[in-house]
């Protein structure tokens, strides 16, 4: 019973996915976290400010981790169109005649 094992593909393995979403998560909140205290050590001299870049550099962490889990979960992003370009010529070309 253990020979028949399925492979799964990999865009449908969700196991696979929420491991690397988490993996991602934590270390992008524990990184962000770290150096947000790092910069409010730096550069500030009050506890409140330094709390405050400590959770700005948390919150920066999880917003990204989201991002990137979203984009796992969901596929590739949609990509914009490119810009149209008109086929006339513009008015400051003049012709060679």
């Amino acid at each position: 019973m253990a020979d028949n094992k399925e492979i799964i593909p990999p865009q449908y393995d969700l196991n696979a996915k929420w491991d690397a979403c988490l993996d991602l998560s934590v270390r992008r909140f524990v990184y962000s976290s770290l150096a947000g205290a790092f910069c409010g050590l730096l550069f500030f001299r009050s506890p409140a400010t330094r709390w405050a870049s400590v959770a700005f550099g948390a919150g920066v962490g999880i917003g990204s981790a989201y991002t990137d889990c979203s984009h796992l979960f969901n596929g590739s992003p949609a990509k914009l169109a490119p810009p149209k370009i008109s086929e006339s010529p513009t008015q400051n070309v003049q012709d060679p005649e």
